[in-house]
């Protein structure tokens, strides 16, 4: 069993630009969600609860016996999602909230305990998760950067590539694992700033915390996952992966 007690929540909605109704594409006779959903039980989740305004996603998810959260249709963020999950359920403000995107199917349940162990033992407002990525996958804007300090309190996150290897010495470079762990408490707090300049301009939701001062700790995922789904070429090499894993 974990040491600290946390809740999994799982935004989800149907519109995509690429894959219109991506949480509900049936990957080897499920739908995505519910692959998404079965690893965060696998984690030592008290509980897990997918949050959505779609009744085709409630549906979904009330089919396979999962638990689901009706949220409003005008929140801007999958992190405004949750805050009202956490109202609605009356969470009090020192739960822990681990944030597992609708589109990780691959994501390992290991990595969840991780990040909400993380949370609790830094004593910072958020955690997260990052890899070692090569020189080459950190021109890529899709992928995400950071950059942190030695006690593992992330510095800065962005597309760009950081940092810039100015005389060649071949630096390390991370990419950011987009799990998420925070309390109730600054959930809502957070809630209600203002968004950031560097947010806006990277498109980076955590740079608000940093931003406005807060603390975001940083790990190597034990176990780094395979890749989120975006596109059909992505759920293709998803469903290979999982169909290798069934064996």
């Amino acid at each position: 069993m974990s040491l600290v007690r946390f809740r999994v929540v799982i935004p989800a909605r149907f519109a995509s630009t690429r894959l219109p109704g991506k949480p509900l594409i049936q990957i080897l006779q499920k739908p995505m969600i519910e692959w998404v959903y079965r690893a965060a039980e696998a984690s030592q989740a008290e509980q897990v609860i997918v949050a959505t305004d779609d009744e085709r996603i409630m549906d979904a998810v009330e089919g396979f016996g999962g638990n689901c959260c009706k949220t409003r249709a005008d929140h801007e963020t999958g992190t405004d999602r949750i805050v009202e999950v956490t109202e609605k359920m009356g969470w009090a403000e020192d739960t822990i909230i681990v944030n597992l995107q609708g589109d990780e199917p691959l994501m390992p349940a290991q990595n969840l305990t991780q990040v909400a162990l993380n949370l609790h033992h830094s004593g910072f407002e958020m955690a997260t998760l990052h890899k070692k990525i090569d020189a080459q996958s950190a021109l890529d804007p899709n992928l995400v950067k950071l950059v942190a300090d030695q006690h593992g309190r992330a510095l800065y996150f962005s597309r760009s590539t950081i940092p810039f290897d100015r005389d060649q010495i071949h630096p390390d470079y991370f990419g950011h694992i987009g799990l998420y762990a925070y309390r109730v408490g600054f959930l809502k707090k957070y809630a209600r700033l203002q968004p950031c300049m560097l947010e806006q301009s990277e498109k980076l939701e955590q740079l608000r915390a940093l931003y406005y001062g807060f603390n975001i700790h940083t790990e190597i995922a034990h176990k780094t996952p395979g890749i989120g789904v975006d596109t059909p070429a992505d759920l293709a090499i998803v469903t290979e992966q999982l169909s290798e894993a069934l064996g």
